[in-house]
């Protein structure tokens, strides 16, 4: 099943959080969720937690994306996650990439992160993920 066969988008917030000032791959992941048919929706540099989760809210999404580069996915990924909890949006994906340590991975993804995908995966995969787990875990 790909994103156009849903009854509507896939929705999909692209957020990059903290300090981190280079947003090279959130875009470039942006664009190829869009050209899958996905409604994305970037938030920019600098966003808090509480920006990206009150963004998401009021945007519907089925999906977060946090693309990370700075280190900070130990603080930023939890903060995220008890506050969608803390909001009722229980049902929303919250993956991302970026430079994450495999080790990090692992406790990330036991806390309920989704997949965290490196530099250089293919666009396609990630397409594939967020829409194969939409489809098993959101009504559509």
């Amino acid at each position: 099943m790909t994103a156009k066969q849903f009854n509507r988008p896939i929705r999909v917030l692209v957020a990059k959080v903290g300090l981190d000032g280079h947003d090279r791959g959130a875009r470039i992941i942006a664009t190829s969720l869009r050209d899958a048919g996905m409604e994305v929706i970037y938030t920019g540099l600098r966003q808090t937690p509480e920006m990206v989760v009150n963004a998401a809210l009021q945007e519907d999404v089925d999906a977060i994306g946090i693309s990370i580069l700075s280190g900070a996915h130990m603080t930023v990924f939890p903060k995220i996650l008890d506050l969608i909890r803390q909001k009722k949006l229980d049902d929303v994906l919250v993956t991302g990439g970026g430079i994450i340590p495999e080790d990090d991975v692992s406790v990330l993804k036991k806390m309920g992160v989704g997949e965290l995908f490196p530099p250089g995966t293919n666009t396609h995969d990630i397409v594939k993920y967020i829409t194969d787990w939409v489809h098993q875990h959101r009504n559509f």
